[in-house]
């Protein structure tokens, strides 16, 4: 028996069927979908101050609530671009019922996202949903677990502006504009062109060149003698840029050239003249300057690079690249503070160090839910005397772990005779040596760094002199350089006192058990967000906008922990730990 194999290709073509009718009303969703947890949520926020950025004359907009419960839900699902936004309102049901089968245009969502929802709007939103959550009784805001990562920014990875660099080339420019200016006026002389003369002034004034001149030289240098360079990150200030007068320079010997009937062109084969050699100096020269002032503009005092295409986005190094070596690239430090599996507090800096994004997590977090921090729990990055000061403070326990956590378990660090810590004290102005020998209070010096104070007590040895533990006592030892001298301490007591308070914190058994939450909520948040989200990389540039990516994908896994709490696929971390 034959087949007719054409019946297949009718059956499948013959209908021409190019249209289907979809009544998406009548379409169930599926009952766990995390989109129902979504509604419910957007129903009780606040769109007030959103609402207020449309006019109600005109053309009717977009609806803004449907278009901001699309980039949620687009998160929620791990979708950051808005053409596959777009497409996915096209296709997918849920998306579908977001929209009301209406798939906006992506000018629309552009235009949402960068003009009309602020960053101060979109955190006010956040924080709603945080409050939602207190009153739901999932998040207490009484305590926190921070933790950082790097994301890198949606800039080009080659268009690296760093200090160093500049304040290289600004001192060989101030050279060169020195010698210019003394050139000129000896070509006036030469050619008595008194009456184009330009008054001595200073051109520029900046303070800290001398600095970066010490350093240059020392470069020079170590590069004799094959050794690394030192850093040349000084920062300096143009107090007088004084361009007018290399403007001036310049338009007169544009006059010059005029009455002299000298051609200021120059062409292949013809050799500058004099003249149109600080001509075209002076023009270089201002153009120069101009673009070395903005660079300090842009770059600020608080970092040392920045990036061409995303001038918020500083150089950091990143664990790998895309061939998979350490590199540094343009990025942002992300901060969350989280509890519970939420993300209660989202901070982006361009700082490279975790260091400085202690106070203002906390004080965001303070300021925006209304609530006192008692506790707070991070890793070594942010142990600093400054934080822990901020912290004891404002009333806040600390559980963070010191920078030397794993090395004072080692026999080395309870050996080392050469530290305090290891010797007697007798009182605040006296400790005893290894060798039983008196280091006594000598004064008291203090420093100031980024607006801090620091306070160090100095301590000496009464007599060092033929001590048999000498090499063992002071650090890198010198035959030559120790012989004469006595053992000297510098103690920071505040520091010491702080360090202290946070260890005992995290040595305890709430400590142990905080430290292991840390490593579930805060590290375990970077993990979900790199891996599963494959959020590794900005979609936008500028801070302003990375921001908004960032709050946006909170919101969605923070709705998604919640519908996880909802089916009853989560449990707060204490409880699976006790358990």
């Amino acid at each position: 028996m034959s087949m007719n194999y054409n019946n297949y290709y009718y059956e499948y073509f013959g209908g021409k069927q190019e249209k289907v009718k979809i009544f998406y009303e009548e379409i169930l969703l599926p009952e766990d979908d995390p989109i129902h947890t979504l509604k419910e949520i957007i129903k009780e926020l606040d769109f007030s101050e959103l609402l207020k950025q449309y006019s109600e004359k005109g053309r009717k907009a977009t609806n803004p609530i449907m278009l901001f419960s699309l980039l949620v839900y687009a998160n929620m699902r791990g979708i950051r671009s808005v053409k596959q936004i777009v497409k996915e309102c096209k296709r997918d049901i849920c998306f579908m019922n977001i929209c009301q089968n209406k798939a906006p245009l992506c000018d629309s969502i552009y235009r949402f996202k960068n003009n009309r929802i602020t960053t101060e709007i979109l955190d006010k939103l956040h924080y709603q949903f945080i409050n939602l959550l207190k009153e739901k009784g999932l998040v207490e805001l009484n305590k926190l677990f921070v933790d950082g990562t790097k994301i890198e920014a949606n800039a080009n990875r080659y268009t690296f502006v760093w200090r160093g660099s500049i304040n290289y080339h600004l001192a060989n420019l101030i050279t060169n504009i020195n010698q210019l200016y003394k050139q000129y006026n000896e070509f006036l002389t030469e050619n008595e062109y008194d009456t184009y003369d330009v008054s001595k002034v200073e051109m520029l004034v900046i303070s800290g060149m001398d600095k970066v001149n010490e350093v240059i030289q020392k470069n020079r240098q170590r590069k004799k003698n094959n050794q690394r360079k030192i850093s040349n990150n000084s920062i300096i200030k143009i107090e007088n840029m004084d361009i007018e007068s290399l403007n001036g320079i310049k338009c007169n010997l544009y006059m010059i050239a005029e009455r002299e009937n000298i051609t200021l062109l120059s062409g292949k084969g013809h050799k500058k003249s004099e003249l149109l050699k600080m001509y075209h100096d002076a023009q270089r020269y201002m153009e120069r300057l101009e673009k070395y002032a903005d660079n300090f503009e842009i770059m600020g005092e608080d970092r040392n690079s920045y990036s061409k295409t995303d001038n918020d986005a500083t150089f950091m190094r990143m664990k790998d690249d895309h061939m998979k070596n350490g590199q540094l690239k343009p990025g942002y430090n992300v901060q969350f503070g989280t509890e519970n599996h939420f993300i209660i507090d989202i901070l982006l800096t361009n700082d490279r160090t975790d260091y400085h994004t202690l106070i203002p997590i906390v004080d965001k977090h303070n300021k925006s839910t209304g609530t006192q921090l008692n506790e707070l729990t991070a890793d070594s990055g942010y142990c600093s005397e400054k934080g822990l000061s901020y912290l004891v403070k404002k009333d806040i326990e600390p559980y963070i772990k010191l920078q030397l956590h794993e090395v004072m378990k080692t026999r080395k660090y309870k050996k080392d005779i050469g530290k305090h810590y290891n010797m007697k004290r007798l009182n605040d102005d006296t400790y005893i040596c290894a060798n039983y020998k008196k280091i006594s209070y000598l004064y008291t010096s203090k420093s100031n760094r980024s607006g801090f104070e620091q306070e160090f007590k100095i301590y000496e040895c009464e007599d060092c002199s033929g001590c048999s533990l000498k090499e063992k006592c002071f650090y890198n030892y010198n035959p030559d350089r120790h012989a004469s001298r006595n053992k000297r301490l510098k103690i920071n007591h505040n520091w010491e006192e702080l360090k202290a308070k946070s260890n005992k914190n995290i040595q305890s058994e709430k400590g142990i058990l905080n430290r292991q939450i840390r490593s579930l909520q805060s590290e375990g948040a970077f993990g979900n967000m790199k891996e599963n989200n494959d959020f590794r990389r900005f979609n936008n540039r500028s801070y302003d906008k990375s921001y908004k990516e960032l709050v946006f994908y909170a919101f969605g896994a923070n709705i998604n922990k919640l519908h996880q709490y909802n089916q009853g696929i989560l449990r707060p971390p204490d409880v699976v730990l006790a358990a």
